[in-house]
């Protein structure tokens, strides 16, 4: 397993290819440090006895020891760990771990390539197997650009007038592909490894040359990164006792342009120009990446809202309202958010199933189920945040002003509110909570919030495509004297798995290929 300093002297080797504004800057730009340090806690805990347990895993592929953010999930133990690892190490960057994207990625592309080599013969699963064996040996991290610009959202990939709307395959080559298009919403790329390329929808027989996959280095020839980084402002010149870990993290999120890049072949994992039988292949990835990245969700935002609830809590401690009924029971608001999304995530562990590859997979319906509670409280946690810190948050003179010889006396002294707390304390409890809601990050943690991994319309889409609503039916069929014989319903014993999903998508496009002949 790599070390910080391997992370971070890898890193900062790249070509630069990083653009922020107008300028090209490399990965050592000061303005990518926030992001690097959240990557750089991934590697730290795997080394630390504390964490050991949660963030290290042993391969089924080398039977060696490895960052549990290169591991294929094998065992629902796995899965439950994976969650559970999630919510503790975003406790100690106060949000998203950032890593997860690339694993999610990659758990997916196990699945399928295998999937796709039993029905077709491909070899995508040999390719993955070698790909994902130097991976963890070298302890990387990667980027899972997903998100297509999509261009006019009422048309299909090959409906667009933008054929590049949609990242596509321009050239097949006998040792590669080249590929065209953009990534939009991307967080981490600046400063991961790999970026790891999937489809974000189910995909046409006529999309057939969309229907891609591939993994490269970040700094790959043609390929651009148009970053928009957030941290704390004024980070660079805080005052010593002012620094904290919420002022050292930020965020860099990348709109990513392929610019005509060629991909060599032992990093092509999904090819629909040279096999277009293999074009529903990336609808399912497309689903199965959703799905993981959604069931990592179930791990990091209960961490956000237990996040907030502590920072709540130390706003009516600091106010002096913490004994207040209405306090608490805002407060009992986000705790029960929190224990109720993470038992989602934890019954879709219990509830995985195995696929043909090895790989577990968490149950759709709970996963979706979770990530969709979250995302339909967001905001209500954040008006939270805000009703019980006040509108300092929002409107909290520069630190500096606090140091100030003429006036940071003056200031530290009608900060205090509570007489049990210090000064300085109850200022340094408001800037984390401007941090948290108010800031470039806190702003991306909100929307991030409601559309990472899928707005709350996908879950809903998710959740009724698996579940099995002609069985539930027959529930009230029974009671309202429809038919005579009651019948036994557990949904979890008759799940529409991702694999069933596959299937009927397939027989709805042959028999809509039937028509138009």
């Amino acid at each position: 397993m790599r070390t910080v300093e391997e992370y971070k002297e890898a890193l900062y080797k790249m070509k630069p290819n990083v653009y922020i504004g107008d300028e090209k800057v490399g990965r050592d730009d000061w303005r990518i440090q926030g992001g690097i340090n959240i990557i750089k806690e991934t590697y730290s805990c795997a080394v630390d006895p504390r964490y050991e347990d949660l963030c290290t895993a042993i391969s089924h592929f080398t039977g060696k020891k490895i960052n549990r953010f290169t591991h294929i999930h094998q065992s629902k133990e796995d899965l439950f760990k994976k969650q559970r690892m999630t919510r503790v190490l975003c406790h100690r960057v106060g949000g998203c771990i950032q890593r997860c994207m690339g694993i999610d990625a990659l758990n997916a592309l196990s699945v399928v390539t295998y999937e796709c080599d039993e029905a077709l013969g491909t070899n995508y699963y040999d390719r993955f197997k070698k790909y994902m064996i130097d991976f963890q040996e070298r302890d990387l991290a990667a980027s899972c650009a997903s998100t297509d610009a999509k261009g006019d959202r009422s048309k299909r990939p090959h409906e667009q007038e933008n054929p590049g709307a949609y990242v596509k395959i321009i050239e097949n080559r006998d040792d590669g592909i080249v590929v065209r298009g953009a990534k939009q919403c991307i967080t981490n790329t600046t400063y991961v490894d790999e970026i790891v390329s999937v489809p974000c929808r189910f995909l046409t027989p006529e999309d057939s040359d969309w229907a891609v996959s591939f993994a490269i280095p970040a700094d790959w020839d043609g390929v651009k990164l148009l970053s928009r980084p957030a941290w704390v402002h004024g980070v660079q010149d805080l005052p010593e006792e002012f620094r904290c870990p919420t002022t050292e993290l930020g965020d860099v999120e990348t709109f990513i342009i392929f610019d005509d890049v060629f991909i060599p072949k032992d990093r092509v994992f999904l090819n629909g120009k040279e096999t277009p039988d293999a074009t529903a292949y990336g609808g399912f990835l497309a689903l199965l990446f959703a799905h993981y990245h959604r069931h990592s969700y179930t791990g990091c935002k209960p961490a956000i809202s237990e996040i907030l609830a502590s920072a709540c809590s130390m706003a009516a401690e600091y106010n002096n309202v913490e004994n207040a009924k209405h306090v608490s029971t805002k407060i009992s608001h986000l705790i029960g958010t929190a224990e109720l999304v993470f038992a989602a995530g934890e019954s879709s562990a219990l509830h995985s199933e195995k696929s043909p590859s090895g790989t577990q997979i968490p149950d759709e319906v709970l996963t979706n189920a979770g990530r969709r509670l979250a995302g339909e409280n967001i905001y209500e946690e954040y008006k939270i945040l805000a009703d019980i810190t006040g509108g300092i948050m929002a409107t909290l003179p520069y630190l500096e002003t606090f140091t100030n010889s003429e006036v940071g006396e003056l200031a530290l002294k009608y900060m205090q509110r509570n007489p049990k707390i210090d000064p300085i304390k109850a200022l340094k409890i408001v800037k984390g909570i401007e941090t948290l809601g108010c800031s470039d990050i806190g702003g991306i943690l909100q929307v991030a919030g409601l559309h990472g991994g899928g707005s709350p319309q996908m879950e809903t889409i998710a959740m009724m495509g698996r579940y099995p609503m002609k069985d539930l039916k027959k529930v009230a069929k029974y009671l309202f004297g429809i038919t005579s014989k009651a019948t036994i319903f557990e949904r979890s014993e008759n799940p529409v798995t991702p694999r069933e999903l596959l299937k009927r998508y397939q027989k709805a496009m042959k028999f809509k290929q039937k028509i138009k002949k």
